[in-house]
């Protein structure tokens, strides 16, 4: 599985899960975000990564909210284009077998109409409403992924370790004992 966030590739899947990559500019988040995503795909298990694409989700909503309120449509509609893949990904991330799986369904087909509207009729309504139902949908995903046992789906994955440092009090990260990249062979 590979996450990675690439500046100047704009054409590719931006919530892509399995082995695939996210990528996409974004002008408004910042490489310390980039790079937050990524730390945490690379040491997330199954349920956390839903948990992260939510996020990245509603980081798009949030710029997307922004885009509009300066009036940048052209900004607008590339982020409506990532909500959508988001959603698109979360989509495929349902286990059918379960009964959550079809009310969630509807409410991801909701938030993509719901997503239409803000981009045919500048709906500024649609985007906080979208806002709110992801959010508590991540929540309840938040709770479920701190009962899953599971290790990170990215096995061959470098360890992270975070601390603050003793200079201005800010957070930093090391990484450890990690001579092994890539994919295992």
């Amino acid at each position: 599985m590979t996450w990675s966030f690439d500046d100047e590739k704009d054409d590719e899947h931006d919530c892509v899960v399995a082995v695939k990559s996210v990528r996409g500019r974004v002008k408004n988040m910042d490489s310390e975000k980039k790079q937050e995503f990524t730390r945490r795909i690379s040491q997330a298990n199954t349920t956390e990564l839903v948990v992260v694409i939510y996020d990245i989700t509603l980081t798009y909503v949030e710029d997307a909210k922004q885009a509009m309120e300066a009036g940048d449509k052209q900004e607008l509609r590339s982020l409506l284009v990532k909500i959508r893949r988001c959603l698109n990904e979360l989509i495929a991330s349902l286990h059918y077998d379960y009964s959550p799986a079809g009310e969630m369904l509807m409410l991801y087909n909701y938030c993509s109409r719901r997503l239409t509207a803000v981009q045919t009729a500048q709906d500024a309504d649609a985007l906080p409403e979208i806002a709110s139902i992801l959010k508590r949908l991540r929540d309840a995903y938040d709770q479920v992924a701190s009962t899953n046992a599971s290790g990170p789906v990215m096995s061959n994955s470098e360890s992270v370790y975070a601390g603050l440092t003793y200079g201005r009090g800010s957070l930093n990260e090391d990484v450890i004992g990690g001579s092994n990249r890539g994919f295992l062979a």
